[in-house]
């Protein structure tokens, strides 16, 4: 029996992991940006804006 079975196994465990890591990254980062949306609607400033700004 070779080891072709195992190998493909691991290889697409791998993947299908950092598929879900790359999905997860996506999906957190645009609701980062909509909660940074929301708290700059609602006037929050960033303290990297100044106070000038």
């Amino acid at each position: 029996m070779s080891h072709a079975f195992f190998i493909s196994a691991a290889y697409g465990a791998t993947a299908l992991v950092f598929a879900g890591l790359v999905a997860w990254l996506v999906l957190d980062g645009r609701a980062r940006r909509r909660e940074l949306a929301a708290l700059e609607k609602a006037g929050a400033r960033r303290r990297s804006a100044g106070k000038g700004a």
